[in-house]
């Protein structure tokens, strides 16, 4: 489809777009100003992941093209928790932890959004706060009553586990209501027209379209993301070490930038358009590169996405490191560093510094000759270490070792 709207234009052109409720009315509202529309996350950790970027770019999209993004925190959501694309119910989070979560999920949104009073400024609200209200007699007199199970009971989020013979909780099934619901609430109180989210939230985004469209004849769309996968086909965001954690408490700027600068060559111009702000006839110079020239666009990409994420001088350090680690056989200041006690044993190193999950698999590393001190290889799992040292495992894991 032709879209006549910027805002549509520029999310198609830059692969944001899997399915839209209704593209020509979407399309149409866009034009005007004003565009209001939320994404949620639930606050079941410390830090959102890189899974969450594309989320977290489509709201920056829309306030760079004067709509007003809204951020939706679930702090009463995630006391229920989404049983999509889960095999068991989540832990449940007493309310000191919900609420550490909230704050340290706040920072990195303010690093991608303008928050304010301003017509395009962006609200973060927490649906905590209607939720908690909520008369469970008078919500399912008022609310209840427009959902169908046996709808419900057809969508992924729940077939998948009853096929499967996974128990699924009665609270976990209300999340779907509850989501529904705060739609709703996001319309009268924001006049929020659009929810957006990945593409395993179709059936939530519209459960909420109905919802509203029954109990007070809002007009309510819906738009959800491709699930984003690497060249090779596995999924975006898993390293050797885990997660891709947005908050750099939960992972170094060094580890960020390194995440983005390894990426397979294909994958390039993908997530140049996706995860930074570069415009479109740069990345297409950059995508075009070949050969060993393809590593300057991977620099540029690390160093765009890191500094959205972390800020400009956590990507500049970053840089910096990278070249006196590879190019000059440094020890960069931006790698992450660990205090050791004189001399560690090398195994333990290994395994203090996370670059290995275990001694066992330590003791493997070493073995493979994957492991260096120094630049030196290092054969012997008992070898004391004396800090300071930087230890590697492989070409591109790497950690400096301090005197603790």
């Amino acid at each position: 489809m032709s879209y006549k709207s910027e805002y549509l234009q520029t999310l198609e052109r830059r692969g944001y777009i899997h399915q839209l409720t209704d593209a020509a009315a979407i399309d149409a509202r866009a034009l005007k100003p004003g565009l209001t529309a939320y994404v949620g996350f639930d606050l079941t950790g410390p830090s959102l992941h890189i899974g969450h970027l594309m989320s977290i770019m489509m709201l920056r999209r829309l306030q760079q093209h004067g709509g007003k993004p809204i951020a939706l925190m679930g702090g009463g959501t995630t006391k229920v928790g989404d049983p999509s694309g889960k095999d068991t119910q989540r832990q449940m989070l007493d309310q000191a932890t919900i609420d550490a979560n909230k704050a340290s999920i706040k920072r990195v949104f303010e690093r991608f959004l303008t928050f304010g009073d301003g017509p395009s400024d962006a609200i973060m609200a927490d649906n905590a706060e209607w939720l908690e209200q909520l008369n469970y007699i008078d919500f399912l007199r008022d609310y209840g009553r427009h959902f169908s199970v046996n709808r419900m009971l057809t969508m992924d989020s729940v077939r998948l586990r009853l096929e499967r013979d996974q128990p699924l909780s009665f609270i976990e099934f209300n999340y779907m209501v509850l989501q529904s619901y705060d739609f709703v609430e996001l319309n009268r109180r924001y006049a929020c027209v659009m929810q957006m989210g990945g593409s395993d939230q179709w059936g939530n985004i519209t459960q909420g379209i109905d919802l509203g469209r029954r109990v007070s004849g809002a007009e309510l769309y819906g738009l959800t993301t491709p699930l984003i996968t690497n060249a090779d086909g596995s999924k975006m965001g898993k390293t050797a070490g885990g997660a891709v954690w947005l908050n750099r408490e939960q992972l170094p700027d060094w580890d960020y930038w390194q995440y983005w600068r390894n990426v397979d060559d294909r994958d390039v111009g993908k997530f140049l358009r996706l995860f930074t702000d570069m415009p479109d006839d740069e990345i297409a110079r950059l995508e075009s590169l070949q050969g060993a020239d393809i590593n300057d666009a991977k620099i540029a990409l690390a160093n765009a996405a890191t500094t959205l994420c972390r800020g400009a001088d956590a990507a500049a350090a970053a840089e910096a490191t990278a070249r006196a680690t590879f190019a000059e056989g440094g020890a960069g200041e931006a790698l992450p560093s660990f205090a050791i006690s004189d001399p560690t044993p090398l195994i333990d190193a290994l395994v203090l510094t996370g670059l290995a999950a275990s001694k066992g698999e330590a003791r493997r590393k070493i073995g493979e000759n994957a492991v260096r001190i120094d630049g030196e290889p290092a054969t012997d799992p008992t070898q004391p270490i004396t800090a300071p040292a930087k230890l590697s495992l492989g070409k591109k894991r790497h950690a400096l070792l301090t005197a603790g």
